[in-house]
Parts: structure tokens; C-alpha cells; sequence
């Protein structure tokens, strides 16, 4: 559960309209950097009902809400669940981090399924979805030289290396700096992040460039010596598939 947090978050996932078959913490409390005033990011999945998918209108295949509560900044999204196995097949470690988040607000037998079905969706080329977001991040800390941005290059970077090497998703920074030997200066970005969401980055540009530089390269050589498959398997589709109908029908 949120043991880092003190809000309840119980409440958020009764109010939904719909079901929801599952409801994580992910953001800075995931990755292990949240910051004295960082949001709560909550995310999961709800059911539409059948008629929502059949009829004319559009359904509302993703919700997204940002208020407060309790003081704190709330930022739910939620997928339908068609939605979000499409989202898995497209190989997006983005919403496997979702799903496998340890983080659980609320759980059902169907999340169950889908964190069973998770490792057999990993391929090798979730590198590419790694790769990108570290290039996205970076450019962002060129552009403002904070320090969030800066962690989370380094964090999307360790966690593709840390997939393609384990075939686990691991998304907790701390734990990737202890297993992968990464640079030895990120215990002390990420406390100072804790002090600052928005604060500038007391870094060597020149230094962490070298190593951001360095880390895609390892991500590289973990990808071409990864022993994950080059493609979903027909079973493993096969499988998400029923459970999406299943859980349809029994609404």
C-alpha cells in the first residue's frame, strides 16, 4: 500500500462511475523521488459498460482529473481496459510500470490476470519505449536545468537496461542504483529533490552528459543481449484478449 503517503486513497476509486479493476501509485513515489510537495499520480483502469462501445458515441475510453484533496494535488487517469491492453501490446513499459506498480490502492481478480499476463507481454524492443522517454527528459533538463527532468532521464535509462538484462520492470531508483552501479552523485540529486519538485539541478552539465551518454549505450548492448522474445507470442494475445471479453460480459 502507500506507506509514503498519508492521504486515503480508498475514496478516489469508490467515486469512479465506472468499475475499476485496478488502481496504483505511479510518479515520484514509485520511482522513489517524490518531493515534500509532489502530487499523487494515480493511475488504473476502469470497465466500461458493454452499451458504452456499441452505440453511437464515442466512449470515454480515458479519464483525466487533477484537483485537490486533503491538501494534497491529485492526478488521476484511467484507462478502459481495452484501452489499456492495447496500450501493453503497443510495448509500452509506461502502463506495465502501472499495472506492476507495489504501490496497490485498490485490486481486483482481473489485475491479478493482467500482472500474471505481464511478463510474457516484455519483449526486447520495450528498449525503443525507454530510449525515447530518456531522450524526452533530457532535452526537457537542457531547456530548464531542473532536476526532475534530470532523474528521470537517469531513471528511465537504468530501468530499459534493468529490463532488457532481468526481464523485470523495475522502477524504483534507489533499488536500480544499488543493482546497476550507476553514478555515484544520484543518492544526492534525489535528496535534493526531495527538498525542491521544481528545483534547479547542482550538477557538472558536462559530467552527467557523459554519463546519460554512457547509459544509452549500455541500454544499447542490453537490448541486442537480451534473451526477452522479438514478439508477443499468438498465446499471450490470445490470452489478453479473453480476459478483455470476459471481463465485458461479466460487467
Amino acid at each position: 500500500m502507500t506507506h509514503d503517503l498519508d492521504i486515503d486513497l480508498a475514496p478516489v476509486v469508490a467515486e469512479q462511475p465506472d468499475p475499476v479493476l485496478f488502481a496504483t501509485v505511479s510518479g515520484a513515489h514509485l520511482y522513489g523521488f517524490p518531493s515534500r510537495d509532489s502530487d499523487v499520480d494515480l493511475r488504473g483502469v476502469h470497465l466500461l459498460p458493454t452499451e458504452a462501445l456499441v452505440g453511437l458515441r464515442e466512449p470515454e475510453e480515458t479519464r483525466s482529473r487533477m484537483w485537490e484533496r486533503d491538501g494534497v494535488e491529485m492526478d488521476l487517469v484511467t484507462h478502459d481496459l481495452r484501452k489499456f491492453v492495447r496500450l501493453m501490446l503497443r510495448r509500452n513499459g509506461y502502463v506495465l510500470e502501472q499495472l506492476l506498480s507495489p504501490l496497490v490502492v485498490h485490486t481486483t481478480d482481473a489485475h491479478a490476470e493482467l500482472v500474471a499476463l505481464a511478463p510474457a507481454a516484455l519483449t526486447s524492443h520495450h528498449a525503443h519505449h525507454y530510449r525515447g522517454f530518456a531522450t524526452t527528459q533530457w532535452r526537457l533538463f537542457e531547456k530548464t536545468s531542473e532536476l526532475k527532468p534530470l532523474l528521470y532521464t537517469f531513471r528511465v535509462l537504468l530501468t530499459g537496461i534493468h529490463l532488457m538484462r532481468s526481464g523485470e520492470v523495475q522502477a524504483h531508483l534507489p533499488t536500480l542504483i544499488g543493482q546497476l552501479g550507476a553514478p555515484a552523485y544520484l543518492p544526492d540529486l534525489i535528496a535534493a529533490k526531495v527538498e525542491r519538485e521544481h528545483g534547479a539541478a547542482d550538477v557538472a552539465q558536462a559530467r552527467v552528459q557523459d554519463d546519460v551518454e554512457r547509459l544509452h549505450v549500455v541500454l544499447d548492448e542490453a537490448q541486442a543481449a537480451s534473451v526477452l522474445p522479438d514478439a508477443l507470442a499468438d498465446t499471450t494475445y490470445d490470452a489478453l484478449h479473453h480476459l478483455v471479453v470476459r471481463a465485458r460480459l461479466q460487467g
